[in-house]
């Protein structure tokens, strides 16, 4: 049984694709999503609303789609922890994931765009503060946990509806609304729309994702320290 982290035996090359489609998807989703909330609401909670649900489904989908290709990681964060938690990949593969999932992210950004005709400019979203800093740390280390508390106790093939369901959840308990994803930050820079962040801002929600990486990564071996026999 393949978890979200094992690939099967494919080769590099197509699992490098698979996270470019699958990450460039997930951006096209969130910022897709966010544009259309915009257009068919007025109320900022019912298009925070609307961009929740379409995440959730949209992430759902994604991972079962490409989980058996290249673990459906679509985030760096997710690509270094496999590496530190379980020692999977080489760092030839882990440079090849991340450079996958940012390319993929922009041209998710860049798609969404071209969908719904919006140019595609910088965003000037400043959400750098310290509240949604805290709140990226939350997100992500409580992804990361899930994540491989799933993998360490054999329960892999839940990933999808999990991760979609905690990321769902985070959009609302958390002040960031959960980017939790150093390639999604990335690509959502390149729409000025909802779901866009400024620039400014995306290098403070990165950092603060990777503290909350590796706080994850911390309390997954304190509480999970063994993978599950298979």
């Amino acid at each position: 049984m393949n978890d979200l982290t094992t690939p099967v035996a494919a080769v590099l090359w197509r699992r490098l694709v698979a996270e470019v489609i699958g990450t460039g998807l997930l951006v096209s989703v969130v910022i897709g999503s966010g544009i259309a909330a915009q257009q068919l609401s007025s109320d900022v909670g019912l298009e925070l609303l609307e961009n929740t649900l379409a995440t959730v489904f949209g992430l759902a989908a994604l991972i079962l789609l490409f989980q058996p290709l290249s673990g459906a990681h679509f985030n760096p964060v997710v690509t270094i922890a496999d590496r530190l938690l379980e020692t999977r990949h080489s760092v030839i593969e882990i440079i090849g994931y991340v450079v996958a999932q940012i390319v993929g992210a922009i041209g998710g950004a860049l798609l969404a765009n071209a969908m719904f005709g919006v140019a595609t400019t910088l965003s000037m979203k400043d959400r750098a503060d310290a509240g949604h800093l805290l709140g990226e740390i939350v997100a992500t280390a409580g992804l990361v946990l899930l994540i491989f508390a799933l993998v360490r106790t054999g329960r892999g093939a839940l990933a999808g509806p999990a991760v979609a369901a905690y990321i769902g959840a985070a959009y609302w308990f958390t002040s960031s609304t959960s980017f939790a994803n150093p390639a999604v930050t990335i690509g959502r820079m390149f729409s000025d729309t909802f779901a866009g962040i400024a620039p400014g801002s995306a290098p403070w929600f990165i950092g603060a994702q990777v503290v909350g990486g590796t706080i994850g990564i911390a309390l997954t071996t304190l509480l999970f320290p063994r993978k599950a026999a298979k």
